[in-house]
């Protein structure tokens, strides 16, 4: 192997250590080994940049976020809490509940995982501790919430992970469904579990009534349509994944026509936001695929399989290595940046052993799902804490059963694979 690609390799380490901006780290890398090759056209460097953004599924990515910065103007996600709390409002660690509900379901509408975290943690942390919880425990269960969200359809992850590894985009955002819904039912149980134990309880009565439920669900409704709009479009053909984001971007309007609760100042605000999101999540994809090119001419995928095949004789242990490994550069790598440099070395090793495209993808965003909540350089976190002013290190000792139930879940997703390819299998 080339000494410049292991150069080139720990100085992405370094500049990420360092706590440079992601996508300069990448490409620092990557013009490290193109300045080591003075015989490589400095061209092939440039145009490896470009063309990285340019796949026609990632416009997708825009479109979304787009479309979610719209919700949030459209007065969308206090609808939603309202039909929430009509729902689970009353039980133990009511709004504990209403928080993973609302993550849930804010999770098919907005596709960003720190969007979600930033406003729940806004709107539900000085709720919770209005209502006896504590803010460590209320911040943990927003930041741990907002998992949920690239998991549920429309995450911007399996845009990125179906546009590298060439797998139905419209299939990963069916596949999202059952872990996003695992993940809701085993965080429900533990809020109830700790709730029960702390004596967490709502001061008054929520009113939980079928005529409540029915009036907010109602009021809700149209929102919560969207989901079923964009898979039911792609699965009957009426639009592709990327023009599923456009379709988004005007239902998103319209709602904000009906509800009367968006302005036109607000319109412009929100394209800045979406321009400023999207750029930074481009920008990664960008640099990530000049150090994709540099690994590829290196043979990096060729070794890292061979490597895999010579020294593991089973689906299992392949499985849980590639947990371990995706698990601990979770905690230091930006997910979509690690995704872009690393699906492309194990989706071939995946294939070998014989695990389903679908499966593995979603295995593998679970994990990078994860890894945005782990120290030390979980964005989740860091969003969250900056504003509940929660000290990190109360955080992280709060957060300490949360880990143990998602690394459950993770094993149950990992060796259940039903669980991701069930309702693929009925839809497709």
């Amino acid at each position: 192997m080339d000494h410049a690609i292991a150069l080139s390799a720990i100085l992405l380490l370094v500049f990420l250590f360092l706590k440079m901006p992601v996508f300069i780290a990448i490409l620092g890398a990557a013009a490290t080994y193109f300045f080591l090759h003075p015989e490589l056209n400095s061209l092939i460097f440039a145009q490896r940049v470009l063309s990285g953004a340019q796949s026609m599924p990632l416009l997708a990515i825009p479109f979304f976020v787009c479309s979610g910065v719209f919700m949030n103007y459209t007065g969308v996600t206090k609808r939603i809490v309202d039909f929430c709390e009509s729902l689970v409002g009353n039980i133990t660690g009511g709004i504990g509940h209403v928080t993973v509900l609302v993550a849930t379901l804010m999770g098919g509408l907005s596709g960003s995982n720190l969007a979600d975290a930033a406003m729940e943690a806004k709107m539900l942390v000085p709720e919770m501790e209005k209502r006896g919880f504590s803010k460590a425990f209320g911040s943990v269960l927003v930041a741990t919430s907002a998992i949920i969200t690239p998991l549920i359809p429309p995450g911007i992850a399996m845009i990125i992970y179906g546009s590298i590894a060439n797998v139905s985009i419209g299939k990963l955002f069916v596949a999202g469904i059952g872990p996003g819904l695992l993940l809701c039912v085993a965080l429900m149980l533990l809020v109830g579990y700790v709730s029960y134990k702390r004596g967490y309880k709502s001061p008054q009565k929520v009113d939980t009534s079928l005529k409540r439920v029915g009036y907010t669900f109602s009021r809700a409704f149209l929102p919560l349509c969207l989901p079923i709009i964009i898979i039911g479009g792609i699965r009957i053909g009426a639009f592709t994944p990327t023009e599923a984001g456009s379709v988004a971007i005007i239902y998103s309007l319209l709602l904000g026509v009906v509800y009367r609760e968006m302005t036109i100042k607000d319109v412009i605000k929100g394209l800045k936001e979406t321009v400023l999101t999207s750029s930074a999540i481009m920008l990664i994809i960008a640099a990530a695929s000049a150090f994709a090119w540099v690994l590829t001419k290196e043979r990096i995928p060729q070794y890292f399989t061979s490597l895999f095949i010579d020294g593991m004789s089973s689906q299992v242990l392949f499985l849980l290595c590639v947990n371990a490994f995706l698990l601990l550069i979770g905690m230091f790598i930006e997910g979509n940046a690690a995704m872009i440099i690393l699906v492309p070395l194990l989706v071939p090793v995946a294939r070998h052993f014989g695990l389903d495209d679908i499966h593995f993808a979603m295995v593998v965003i679970f994990n990078f799902a994860l890894g945005a909540l782990s120290p030390p350089m979980g964005t989740l976190m860091f969003v969250t804490c900056s504003i509940t002013k929660c000290p990190m290190g109360t955080f992280i000792k709060e957060a300490v059963p949360f880990y143990i139930m998602l690394v459950a879940c993770l094993l149950l997703l990992t060796f259940v694979p039903w669980l991701s390819t069930g309702l693929v299998n009925l839809i497709y």
